[in-house]
């Protein structure tokens, strides 16, 4: 048996053990390390495959095997990690706050930042965050874009609804200017039903005023 051939067996062996001992259902490790674990034992069984592709040139092959086995055993979580962490870089500074929850990625945008009062028109100086948002859409195009807006409760609830709605209209329809995928995006006006903070004073009614976007795996993306 030649060294390369031992190695993949190795590898794969590797695989299996580290299978055997870690259930992937396991709720009590941290997501994070439940990426690293399941992209680190991808990435032996791509090599393992990848030494065994070709007498020619095994080097390159195991190599090849890694780098794809480690996206295939991570899965989407491996995949929003590096959306999350490049989304985070990229809003750094500019007001909007990046959450992740499991699969889930939101971006809230203040009302503050993004429109003008009592406007749908996107502020000339929110055009730069959405240009780095609408990059990251292109790059990663795994997952869903839902673009909620929100209002305070000041004034009439049907007003407040057709204004959320334009605001969120307005966002995706730049995204869509820039060259998102017009099928993964959808929008939703909410109005003041949903509410983060207390109406009754002016610190809660700008929080409440606000622009989400939601980014959920595809169906089928696993």
């Amino acid at each position: 048996m030649s060294r390369l051939t031992l190695i993949a067996a190795c590898s794969a062996a590797l695989l299996l053990a580290g299978c055997a001992s870690q259930n992937p259902y396991d709720q009590s490790a941290p997501s994070s390390n439940k990426t690293a674990t399941y992209g680190g034992l991808g990435a032996l069984a791509g090599a393992a495959a990848g030494a065994l592709i070709g007498h020619d040139d095994r080097g390159k092959g195991a190599l090849i095997g890694a780098a794809v086995g480690a996206a295939a055993g991570a899965g989407y979580g491996y995949y929003a990690d590096k959306q999350e962490a490049e989304l985070r870089q990229q809003m750094q500074g500019t007001g909007v706050e990046v959450q992740r929850q499991g699969d889930v990625i939101q971006l809230i945008m203040p009302g503050n930042i993004t429109f003008a009062t009592d406007s749908a028109e996107i502020a000339s100086s929110f055009y730069a965050p959405l240009n780095n948002l609408a990059n990251s859409f292109r790059q990663y195009n795994q997952n869903s874009i839902e673009v909620v807006g929100h209002t305070d409760s000041t004034g009439a609830h049907s007003y407040n609804m057709g204004l959320s709605q334009r605001r969120a209209q307005s966002v995706a329809s730049y995204l869509l200017a820039q060259g998102v995928d017009g099928s993964r995006v959808s929008t939703r006006g909410m109005g003041p039903d949903q509410p983060v903070a207390s109406n009754a004073t002016a610190e809660g009614r700008a929080q409440n005023r606000r622009v989400e976007v939601t980014l959920r795996p595809l169906p089928g993306v696993q």
